[in-house]
Protein backbone atom coordinates (compact mmCIF):
# COMPACT_ATOMS: atom_id res chain seq x y z
CA UNK A 1 0.00 0.00 0.00
CA UNK A 2 1.36 3.55 -0.79
CA UNK A 3 0.72 6.04 2.19
CA UNK A 4 -0.27 9.38 0.58
CA UNK A 5 2.43 12.32 1.27
CA UNK A 6 2.89 15.48 3.55
CA UNK A 7 5.20 17.65 1.49
CA UNK A 8 6.73 19.24 4.93
CA UNK A 9 8.09 22.85 3.71
CA UNK A 10 11.37 23.86 5.34
CA UNK A 11 11.98 26.55 6.50
CA UNK A 12 8.40 26.96 8.52
CA UNK A 13 7.30 27.89 12.01
CA UNK A 14 9.15 30.29 14.30
CA UNK A 15 11.98 32.86 12.79
CA UNK A 16 14.78 34.87 14.75
CA UNK A 17 12.59 37.73 15.11
CA UNK A 18 10.12 35.74 17.15
CA UNK A 19 12.17 33.38 19.31
CA UNK A 20 13.58 36.60 20.39
CA UNK A 21 10.17 38.67 21.47
CA UNK A 22 8.46 34.99 23.13
CA UNK A 23 12.29 34.70 24.67
CA UNK A 24 12.11 38.38 26.35
CA UNK A 25 9.13 38.06 27.81
CA UNK A 26 10.18 34.36 29.17
CA UNK A 27 13.33 35.62 30.68
CA UNK A 28 11.15 38.76 32.45
CA UNK A 29 9.01 36.16 34.05
CA UNK A 30 11.97 34.02 35.18
CA UNK A 31 13.63 37.18 36.51
CA UNK A 32 11.12 39.17 38.00
CA UNK A 33 7.97 37.21 38.06
CA UNK A 34 4.56 38.40 36.78
CA UNK A 35 2.57 40.75 35.96
CA UNK A 36 4.84 41.82 32.75
CA UNK A 37 2.93 44.27 30.74
CA UNK A 38 3.64 43.54 27.18
CA UNK A 39 2.14 46.60 24.22
CA UNK A 40 0.04 44.53 21.97
CA UNK A 41 0.57 40.55 20.98
CA UNK A 42 4.17 39.85 21.20
CA UNK A 43 3.78 37.86 18.54
CA UNK A 44 0.82 37.38 16.08
CA UNK A 45 -0.10 33.82 17.51
CA UNK A 46 -2.95 32.85 19.65
CA UNK A 47 -1.15 29.91 21.08
CA UNK A 48 2.12 31.75 21.94
CA UNK A 49 0.08 34.60 23.37
CA UNK A 50 -2.36 32.12 25.54
CA UNK A 51 1.35 30.29 26.91
CA UNK A 52 2.87 33.62 28.00
CA UNK A 53 -0.83 34.68 29.61
CA UNK A 54 -0.97 31.67 31.86
CA UNK A 55 2.54 32.58 32.91
CA UNK A 56 1.85 36.19 34.25
CA UNK A 57 2.04 38.12 30.64
CA UNK A 58 -0.45 40.46 30.37
CA UNK A 59 -1.36 42.01 27.15
CA UNK A 60 -2.53 45.63 26.34
CA UNK A 61 -3.57 47.30 23.45
CA UNK A 62 -1.99 50.65 24.87
CA UNK A 63 0.15 52.05 27.77
CA UNK A 64 -2.47 53.73 29.26
CA UNK A 65 -3.36 50.25 30.74
CA UNK A 66 -0.16 49.62 32.20
CA UNK A 67 0.56 50.80 35.98
CA UNK A 68 3.12 53.77 36.75
CA UNK A 69 6.61 52.72 36.66
CA UNK A 70 5.70 49.14 35.64
CA UNK A 71 7.94 47.13 32.98
CA UNK A 72 6.04 47.09 29.46
CA UNK A 73 7.30 44.70 26.66
CA UNK A 74 7.35 46.25 22.90
CA UNK A 75 5.90 43.61 20.99
CA UNK A 76 8.30 42.20 17.53
CA UNK A 77 6.35 44.29 15.74
CA UNK A 78 7.31 47.83 16.82
CA UNK A 79 5.96 50.66 17.57
CA UNK A 80 6.21 54.47 17.04
CA UNK A 81 8.20 57.09 18.27
CA UNK A 82 5.12 58.66 19.92
CA UNK A 83 4.71 55.33 21.96
CA UNK A 84 8.03 55.40 22.80
CA UNK A 85 7.67 59.06 24.37
CA UNK A 86 4.84 58.37 26.49
CA UNK A 87 6.82 55.19 27.92
CA UNK A 88 9.39 57.70 28.83
CA UNK A 89 6.91 60.13 30.23
CA UNK A 90 5.03 58.04 32.62
CA UNK A 91 8.61 56.04 33.88
CA UNK A 92 7.89 53.17 32.38
CA UNK A 93 10.84 50.42 32.58
CA UNK A 94 10.77 49.43 28.57
CA UNK A 95 11.99 46.46 27.43
CA UNK A 96 12.20 47.01 23.38
CA UNK A 97 11.48 43.08 22.00
CA UNK A 98 11.21 44.99 17.82
CA UNK A 99 12.49 42.56 15.84
CA UNK A 100 15.68 43.96 14.64
CA UNK A 101 14.44 43.66 10.64
CA UNK A 102 11.85 46.15 11.85
CA UNK A 103 14.22 48.23 13.17
CA UNK A 104 15.76 48.50 10.02
CA UNK A 105 12.91 50.00 8.34
CA UNK A 106 12.23 52.58 10.79
CA UNK A 107 15.49 53.86 10.51
CA UNK A 108 15.33 53.63 6.78
CA UNK A 109 12.15 55.94 7.47
CA UNK A 110 13.98 58.13 9.64
CA UNK A 111 17.03 58.74 6.83
CA UNK A 112 14.61 59.11 4.06
CA UNK A 113 12.70 61.45 5.48
CA UNK A 114 15.29 63.49 6.72
CA UNK A 115 16.78 64.27 3.54
CA UNK A 116 13.48 64.94 2.24
CA UNK A 117 11.59 62.58 0.55
CA UNK A 118 7.71 61.50 0.04
CA UNK A 119 8.55 58.15 1.46
CA UNK A 120 6.21 55.74 0.44
CA UNK A 121 5.84 52.52 2.44
CA UNK A 122 4.11 49.51 0.86
CA UNK A 123 2.22 47.63 3.26
CA UNK A 124 -1.48 46.42 5.45
CA UNK A 125 -3.47 49.75 6.82
CA UNK A 126 -4.05 48.56 10.83
CA UNK A 127 -0.87 46.63 10.70
CA UNK A 128 0.71 47.15 13.69
CA UNK A 129 4.35 47.03 12.18
CA UNK A 130 3.14 49.42 9.60
CA UNK A 131 1.19 51.52 12.07
CA UNK A 132 5.12 51.90 13.92
CA UNK A 133 6.90 53.11 10.58
CA UNK A 134 4.26 55.43 9.79
CA UNK A 135 5.21 56.89 12.88
CA UNK A 136 8.65 57.60 12.48
CA UNK A 137 7.73 60.63 9.73
CA UNK A 138 3.87 60.66 9.63
CA UNK A 139 3.94 64.15 7.83
CA UNK A 140 6.13 62.60 4.98
CA UNK A 141 5.33 59.13 4.74
CA UNK A 142 2.55 57.79 2.82
CA UNK A 143 1.00 54.60 2.54
CA UNK A 144 0.19 52.42 -0.21
CA UNK A 145 -1.58 48.94 -0.48
CA UNK A 146 -2.19 48.55 -4.20
CA UNK A 147 -1.23 49.53 -7.90
CA UNK A 148 -4.59 51.17 -7.66
CA UNK A 149 -3.38 53.42 -4.83
CA UNK A 150 0.11 54.30 -6.73
CA UNK A 151 -1.53 55.76 -9.84
CA UNK A 152 -4.03 57.71 -7.42
CA UNK A 153 -0.48 58.88 -5.46
CA UNK A 154 0.21 62.75 -5.49
CA UNK A 155 3.67 64.22 -4.57
CA UNK A 156 4.95 67.47 -3.59
CA UNK A 157 8.08 66.59 -6.08
CA UNK A 158 8.31 63.38 -7.98
CA UNK A 159 11.91 63.61 -8.57
CA UNK A 160 12.41 62.92 -4.21
CA UNK A 161 10.57 59.78 -3.77
CA UNK A 162 11.76 56.88 -1.96
CA UNK A 163 9.67 53.14 -0.53
CA UNK A 164 9.87 50.91 1.95
CA UNK A 165 7.90 48.15 2.66
CA UNK A 166 6.39 45.98 5.53
CA UNK A 167 8.62 42.74 6.39
CA UNK A 168 5.91 40.42 5.87
CA UNK A 169 4.20 41.39 2.56
CA UNK A 170 3.99 38.68 -0.22
CA UNK A 171 7.25 38.89 -2.32
CA UNK A 172 5.66 39.16 -5.76
CA UNK A 173 2.68 41.31 -5.40
CA UNK A 174 5.44 43.41 -3.44
CA UNK A 175 7.17 43.64 -6.80
CA UNK A 176 4.42 44.76 -9.14
CA UNK A 177 3.77 47.71 -6.61
CA UNK A 178 7.48 48.54 -6.52
CA UNK A 179 7.25 48.27 -10.41
CA UNK A 180 4.52 50.55 -10.30
CA UNK A 181 6.31 52.96 -8.55
CA UNK A 182 9.11 53.03 -10.73
CA UNK A 183 6.83 53.60 -13.34
CA UNK A 184 5.49 56.74 -12.27
CA UNK A 185 8.38 57.81 -10.60
CA UNK A 186 11.41 57.30 -12.29
CA UNK A 187 14.07 58.88 -10.11
CA UNK A 188 12.67 56.32 -7.03
CA UNK A 189 14.97 55.29 -4.71
CA UNK A 190 14.45 52.17 -2.47
CA UNK A 191 16.24 50.39 0.41
CA UNK A 192 20.05 48.90 0.13
CA UNK A 193 18.73 45.54 0.70
CA UNK A 194 14.68 44.37 0.39
CA UNK A 195 12.81 45.28 3.48
CA UNK A 196 10.73 41.81 2.89
CA UNK A 197 12.67 39.59 5.75
CA UNK A 198 14.72 36.70 4.88
CA UNK A 199 12.31 34.58 6.79
CA UNK A 200 8.67 35.56 5.04
CA UNK A 201 10.71 35.26 1.87
CA UNK A 202 11.94 31.71 2.57
CA UNK A 203 8.76 30.32 4.02
CA UNK A 204 7.31 31.51 1.14
CA UNK A 205 9.35 30.11 -1.47
CA UNK A 206 9.23 27.11 0.48
CA UNK A 207 5.60 27.37 -0.06
CA UNK A 208 5.63 27.70 -3.60
CA UNK A 209 7.75 24.47 -4.31
CA UNK A 210 5.46 22.50 -2.37
CA UNK A 211 2.49 23.60 -3.74
CA UNK A 212 3.44 22.42 -7.15
CA UNK A 213 3.14 18.99 -6.18
CA UNK A 214 0.83 18.88 -3.52
CA UNK A 215 -3.09 19.14 -3.90
CA UNK A 216 -3.75 20.72 -0.99
CA UNK A 217 -1.73 23.42 0.92
CA UNK A 218 -2.13 23.48 5.15
CA UNK A 219 -0.58 26.49 6.66
CA UNK A 220 0.06 26.77 10.23
CA UNK A 221 -1.25 30.28 12.02
CA UNK A 222 -3.52 32.46 13.46
CA UNK A 223 -5.60 34.79 11.46
CA UNK A 224 -4.05 38.06 12.43
CA UNK A 225 -0.83 36.46 11.33
CA UNK A 226 0.52 38.74 8.03
CA UNK A 227 2.94 36.55 6.68
CA UNK A 228 1.11 33.13 7.16
CA UNK A 229 -1.95 34.74 5.21
CA UNK A 230 0.34 35.75 2.52
CA UNK A 231 1.69 32.09 2.58
CA UNK A 232 -2.15 30.54 1.84
CA UNK A 233 -2.43 33.16 -0.86
CA UNK A 234 0.75 32.52 -2.40
CA UNK A 235 -0.07 28.76 -2.42
CA UNK A 236 -3.35 29.42 -4.20
CA UNK A 237 -2.40 31.74 -6.55
CA UNK A 238 -0.31 28.65 -7.41
CA UNK A 239 -3.48 27.21 -8.61
CA UNK A 240 -3.55 24.43 -5.28
CA UNK A 241 -6.26 24.52 -3.06
CA UNK A 242 -5.13 25.96 0.30
CA UNK A 243 -6.02 26.94 4.10
CA UNK A 244 -5.10 28.52 6.88
CA UNK A 245 -4.96 26.49 10.67
CA UNK A 246 -4.77 27.73 14.06
CA UNK A 247 -4.34 24.52 15.13
CA UNK A 248 -5.24 20.66 14.70
CA UNK A 249 -9.43 21.63 15.71
CA UNK A 250 -9.37 23.53 12.21
CA UNK A 251 -8.77 20.30 10.00
CA UNK A 252 -11.82 19.70 7.99
CA UNK A 253 -12.31 16.16 6.62
CA UNK A 254 -13.27 16.88 3.35
CA UNK A 255 -10.33 18.75 2.52
CA UNK A 256 -8.60 15.86 2.39
CA UNK A 257 -11.00 14.09 0.22
CA UNK A 258 -9.21 12.43 -3.02
CA UNK A 259 -5.84 13.96 -1.68
CA UNK A 260 -2.73 12.49 -2.10
CA UNK A 261 -0.03 14.93 -1.66
CA UNK A 262 -0.05 17.39 1.53
CA UNK A 263 2.13 20.53 1.40
CA UNK A 264 2.22 21.51 5.40
CA UNK A 265 3.99 24.68 6.61
CA UNK A 266 3.89 27.13 9.09
CA UNK A 267 3.51 30.95 9.49
CA UNK A 268 6.92 32.60 11.09
CA UNK A 269 4.98 33.02 14.18
CA UNK A 270 3.66 29.96 14.76
CA UNK A 271 5.29 27.68 17.30
CA UNK A 272 6.77 24.35 16.13
CA UNK A 273 4.90 22.01 18.04
CA UNK A 274 1.63 22.57 16.07
CA UNK A 275 2.78 21.54 13.45
CA UNK A 276 4.19 18.23 14.77
CA UNK A 277 0.21 18.36 16.24
CA UNK A 278 -1.26 18.55 12.80
CA UNK A 279 1.22 15.72 11.19
CA UNK A 280 0.32 12.80 14.25
CA UNK A 281 -3.68 14.22 13.32
CA UNK A 282 -3.33 13.56 10.02
CA UNK A 283 -2.17 9.80 10.79
CA UNK A 284 -0.78 7.33 9.00
CA UNK A 285 0.92 9.81 6.07
CA UNK A 286 4.64 9.73 4.77
CA UNK A 287 6.39 12.67 6.05
CA UNK A 288 8.48 14.00 3.60
CA UNK A 289 10.53 17.00 4.24
CA UNK A 290 11.28 19.63 1.30
CA UNK A 291 13.82 22.37 2.42
CA UNK A 292 14.55 25.13 0.07
CA UNK A 293 16.79 27.15 2.47
CA UNK A 294 18.79 26.71 5.43
CA UNK A 295 18.65 29.17 8.78
CA UNK A 296 21.30 30.22 10.75
CA UNK A 297 20.08 34.08 11.75
CA UNK A 298 20.25 34.40 15.64
CA UNK A 299 19.42 37.97 17.10
CA UNK A 300 20.93 39.13 20.37
CA UNK A 301 18.95 39.34 22.94
CA UNK A 302 18.18 43.30 24.92
CA UNK A 303 20.65 43.99 27.84
CA UNK A 304 17.39 43.76 30.45
CA UNK A 305 17.36 40.14 29.57
CA UNK A 306 20.54 38.67 29.05
CA UNK A 307 22.29 36.18 31.06
CA UNK A 308 24.92 37.52 33.43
Amino acid sequence: MVLPVVLLASPRAFCAGVERAVEVVERLLEQRGGPIHVRKQIVHNTHVVAELERRGAVFVDELDAVPDGATVVFSAHGVSPAVRAEAARRGLDVVDATCPLVTKVHAEARRFAARGDTVVLIGHAGHEEVDGTLGEAPERIVLVESVADVAALEVPDPTRVSYLTQTTLAVDETSVIVAALRERFPALRGPGSDDICYATTNRQEAVREVAREADLVLVVGSANSSNSLRMVELARRQGTPAHLVDDVSDLRDEWLEGVRVIGLSAGASAPPRLVEEVIAALGAWDVQVHETARETIRFTLPAAVRPS
